[in-house]
């Protein structure tokens, strides 16, 4: 059974659920490394097991050697659940590039994401813009970008982001997430 199977039925069961978006993003995490040259089914059964290396109030910086990798590779994840239904969940990766000149805000939200209407994110009740999902693995739906010296500076700035998925086109749910040591978090992913 694959680290994504048993994730997704945790996440089913409602047991587990920390536990179960952990593993997530720790998969998503090595998946970093993996992605450039991995197809889609070879992303999706790549174990990970990022360790908390250390927490800043509400973000974790994670840490692991990916498979072939040859250094080690961090990431800053924040596990957060829609305020009014618990079983809707994100997980927020930040993270950087493959060729470590940027940074990635990568989010996974759950399956059943309305795809085209992509991912909404506020900072602070200031519009920022949508991302685009990249893909989804059995766990999720990827959303991504390359983070701008804008972007990082709003986020560290910023108390709260609140990031919107899409059931229907009608219907965006707002999902609040705090960005409490995520200026500290984000100096130790230099």
């Amino acid at each position: 059974m694959s680290l994504f199977a048993g994730v997704v039925r945790a996440m089913r069961s409602g047991a587990g659920r920390r536990l179960a978006l952990s593993a997530v993003a720790a998969t998503v995490l090595a998946g970093n490394a993996a992605a450039q040259t991995q197809t889609p089914a070879a992303q999706a059964s790549s174990p990970g097991q990022a360790a908390v290396r250390k927490t800043f109030d509400d973000w974790q910086l994670r840490c692991e050697t990916p498979a072939g990798a040859k250094a080690e590779q961090c990431a800053l994840v924040q596990n957060v659940a829609a305020e009014d239904r618990p079983n809707l969940t994100l997980v927020v990766i930040v993270l950087k590039t493959a060729d470590n000149r940027g940074y990635l805000l990568r989010v996974v939200a759950p399956l059943g994401v309305l795809l085209p209407s992509g991912l909404g994110l506020k900072i602070d009740q200031t519009d920022i813009g949508r991302a685009s999902f990249v893909r989804c693995l059995t766990a999720g739906c990827v959303a991504e970008v390359v983070m701008d010296d804008g972007l990082i500076k709003s986020l560290r700035n910023g108390s709260q982001a609140t990031f919107i998925i899409f059931q229907t086109p009608e219907e965006g749910v707002g999902i609040p997430v705090s960005m409490k040591g995520f200026g500290p978090g984000f100096d130790a992913l230099k």
